[in-house]
């Protein structure tokens, strides 16, 4: 007989605590699988979706569950704060779950392929809280995975993902296409068919400008990429590398995989010992000089992270009252951190090129703690470090001056509030998204 997998709540209870159990001092970030860092500079693809064109493959880091049968819309309105009334056919949202206590699971993006069929995607904790309650409440829907490429045992992916985007990707996809794709509202995808190869073309892309995610079956995408990127070539077509491609949602405003609110509420504890220890969320790592033994002081509402447009209260859900009642009294909200130059070459970071990582760095005003970074990346556009944070709103008007503490506290047998020496660097509040079309234009119009 197989041993039994050990679970997460296994791991928190050997480990002592949720965070002991995540704490990592300077973990490597992570990159999308199967992608190489660069193809031609990380500076040149940063800059293609703002001048050019751009193609970024995300085949690989995908996680997609498939939800299926008659009770799969009914199933996915308990789980989650999304309008399902208004769901067309071809249409993708943004998927809120949450905790019953408001939290959230993290999001991920939910395409709705039939009437009663969807596919949600994205990193795999919200796809273990839809599967976790559609086994164990006996919904009447069937599930089917294909995990992203890191566990998928060397097998190759069921379906290729293409982002083409930038202000050339129309003139790209008509000279592709031979003339304009139907029109397409943001979020709603189209069938295609390129050289005899049926696809879809959905409105949505990562980086604030104009394009299309295009999906379709593996056995068409070296084919449709090779056409993308030779046909692209008189547009200025740039294949984007691991390292841009992951700097992206600091300029779009997508906080990637924000900390399960999960780990500590007891009505979750069977939940806990279902999900594997191994899996995402015994796995990514804390780390930054922001440190709390209570794991709560890491959740995060989705009020917060601004998604409010996806949250509907016309029916019940799991964390309904909750987010109701936080939706006037979330105290942080979503800014973007504009490092300042002359600190940054300070550090010796911009000297060293590309820098990234997921800390949860401590920004401070007036040497009080204001907030935390979620997402931090040079972008070369705008000249320095970048940085997604959440922060208390009275420091979130645009212009205000922060500090944000650069380091790596050691975890436990440490104050978390000891002053370990480390160095300051000073930044200024901008909007998110920082990218103003990402900000005001793209989601209003067709393409």
């Amino acid at each position: 007989m197989a041993a039994q997998k050990p679970s997460l709540q296994d791991g928190i209870d050997r480990a002592g605590s949720p965070v002991a159990l995540l704490w990592r001092q300077n973990p490597a970030p992570w990159l999308p699988e199967n992608i190489d860092p660069e193809y031609v500079g990380w500076r040149r693809e940063q800059a293609a979706w703002h001048e050019a064109v751009s193609l970024s493959d995300v085949s690989h880091h995908m996680f997609d569950l498939y939800i299926e049968g008659p009770d799969a819309t009914k199933l996915l309105a308990v789980v989650s704060a999304n309008n399902y009334e208004n769901f067309a056919i071809g249409q993708a949202k943004q998927f809120v779950p949450v905790t019953r206590n408001g939290y959230i699971i993290t999001d991920g993006i939910l395409l709705r392929e039939a009437e009663h069929r969807y596919v949600l995607t994205g990193i795999p904790a919200a796809q273990h809280w839809v599967r976790y309650h559609g086994e164990r409440y006996r919904y009447d829907v069937a599930f089917d995975e294909d995990p992203s490429t890191a566990f998928r045992g060397g097998a190759e992916p069921r379906i290729f993902r293409y982002q083409v985007q930038g202000p050339q990707a129309k003139a790209l996809v008509e000279k592709v296409f031979c003339g304009p794709l139907p029109q397409a509202k943001f979020f709603h995808s189209i069938p295609v068919t390129l050289d005899g190869r049926d696809f879809r073309a959905l409105r949505h892309n990562m980086s604030g400008q104009d394009g299309y995610e295009f999906i379709g079956g593996w056995e068409h995408a070296k084919p449709v990429k090779d056409i993308f990127l030779t046909a692209g070539q008189e547009f200025g077509i740039v294949h984007v590398g691991a390292w841009a491609y992951a700097s992206a949602s600091v300029e779009s405003g997508w906080i990637p995989s924000p900390v399960p609110g999960i780990y500590t509420d007891p009505v979750l504890a069977d939940y806990r010992r279902w999900l594997p220890l191994f899996g995402i969320e015994g796995k990514r790592p804390l780390n930054g000089s922001f440190y709390s033994p209570d794991i709560e002081d890491y959740y995060v509402s989705p009020w917060e992270l601004g998604y409010g447009r996806s949250i509907s209260f016309n029916h019940d859900f799991i964390g309904r009252d909750a987010l109701l009642a936080a939706k006037d009294t979330a105290p942080r909200t979503k800014v973007t951190l504009v490092f300042d130059p002359q600190d940054v070459r300070g550090l010796g970071l911009r000297e060293n090129g590309f820098h990234l990582t997921y800390a949860r760095h401590r920004v401070e005003a007036g040497g009080a703690l204001a907030g935390l970074t979620h997402q931090t990346a040079t972008i070369d556009t705008v000249g320095t470090i970048a940085s997604l944070t959440l922060i208390d709103k009275r420091y979130a008007e645009p212009g205000t001056e922060v500090t944000v503490v650069w380091g790596e506290h050691p975890g436990a047998g440490t104050d978390p509030d000891a002053d370990l020496g480390f160095p300051r660097v000073r930044a200024t509040v901008q909007p998110a998204p920082f990218d103003e079309h990402a900000r005001k234009a793209y989601r209003r119009h067709e393409f």
